[in-house]
C-alpha cells in the first residue's frame, strides 16, 4: 500500500467493502466505524475512502468530546466538506481537503505525473511540510495579497449546511469553493445563497477551484459563464479573487489545510496560496 511506503501504519475501517444501497454500510455501521477511529488514541489521521453522499446523516450523532482534546487529521473532499465545515465552525480544528482512497492508482508505476503529484501533496500535509500552490493568470482574477484562515470545500455542501450546527463561518476567512455536475443556473442560485447569507461579504479572499458544469438543456441556456456568475456576486467587495485553482473534482486536486492560516496572492502573473 502506498501510504505504508511513506512510513505510515494503516488500519482499515470496518465498513470498507460494505454496502447499503448507495452508502458504504448503514448509518449505524458508518457512525460506529468513524466514532471508533475518532476515539482511538493510536490513530493520528482518518482518510475517507470516497465521497458521494451520507456524512450529513451521521454528523450530529458523532461525539467529539474525545476528539476535540486529542484531534487528528480528517482527510477527504466532496461530501467530506460536511466534516471540514463542522470542525471549522465548532472547534477551529484543522483538517485536510484532498483526494481520498478511491483516487489512488492501482498501479503507481502507470500513474500520470499530476496524479502522483496531487497524492504526494497529502503526504506532505501529513508530515508538516509548508503547502504552496500556484495557478496561471486569468483575466477575470482580481488582484491583491491577503492573509487569513482558509475554509471551504464543495459549494453545494456548503449551501445545504446553512442554518445548521455545521454552518460555515466565513467572516475574515479565505474561502475556496469547487463543484461538479451542476447546471450553471444551480451554481448561480447557490452563490446567491452565499451572498444573501453574507458569506461573501467579509471575506479576506476568494478562491474558485474546478467547476465541471452540466451542459445547459437545449432552449434553456443560462447565458452566463462561471466567471460572470462569481464576479456578479462579489462586485461590491474589494478582496482578491483567484479562478481556476487546482482543487476540486479533477485530477489536479491538491491537498489544502482547512482552518489553517494561509497567504493568498493574486498578481498579474498568476495566483499563489501558501500555508504559514
Amino acid at each position: 500500500m502506498q501510504m505504508e511506503s511513506w512510513g505510515f501504519k494503516v488500519k482499515i475501517g470496518e465498513t470498507i467493502g460494505k454496502r447499503d444501497f448507495t452508502f458504504g454500510g448503514t448509518d449505524l455501521e458508518r457512525l460506529a466505524d468513524f466514532q471508533k477511529m475518532m476515539d482511538d488514541p493510536n490513530i493520528k489521521a482518518i482518510m475517507c475512502a470516497r465521497g458521494g453522499y451520507g456524512f450529513v446523516r451521521i454528523i450530529d450523532q458523532l461525539d467529539f468530546s474525545s476528539f476535540k482534546n486529542n484531534p487528528k487529521w480528517i482527510i477527504g473532499f466532496s461530501d467530506v466538506t460536511v466534516m471540514h465545515c463542522h470542525l471549522s465552525r465548532n472547534y477551529g480544528i484543522a483538517s485536510i481537503h484532498s483526494k481520498m482512497c478511491n483516487s489512488f492508482p492501482d498501479d503507481w508505476s502507470k500513474a500520470e505525473p499530476i496524479q502522483i503529484e496531487t497524492i504526494l501533496s497529502i503526504k506532505n500535509a501529513l508530515i508538516g511540510e509548508q503547502m504552496g500552490y500556484t495557478s496561471p493568470t486569468n483575466l477575470n482574477n482580481r488582484l491583491g495579497k491577503v492573509e487569513g484562515i482558509l475554509v471551504g470545500g464543495n459549494l453545494s455542501i456548503i449551501e445545504t449546511l446553512a442554518g445548521s450546527r455545521s454552518d460555515l463561518d466565513t467572516k475574515n476567512k479565505i474561502l475556496f469553493i469547487e463543484d461538479t455536475g451542476e447546471y450553471l443556473y444551480s451554481i448561480d442560485r447557490m452563490l446567491w445563497n452565499l451572498k444573501r447569507s453574507e458569506k461573501l461579504k467579509n471575506l479576506k479572499g476568494l478562491i474558485i477551484g474546478g467547476f465541471k458544469v452540466k451542459p445547459d438543456d437545449v432552449g434553456e441556456e443560462f447565458g452566463k459563464t462561471i466567471y460572470d456568475i462569481v464576479l456578479e456576486k462579489v462586485k461590491e467587495y474589494n478582496y482578491p479573487v483567484a479562478f481556476d485553482f487546482p482543487i476540486g473534482h479533477q485530477r489536479n486536486n491538491f491537498a489544502l489545510k482547512c482552518s489553517a492560516n494561509h497567504v493568498l496572492e493574486v498578481s498579474k502573473t498568476g495566483s499563489t496560496l501558501r500555508s504559514i
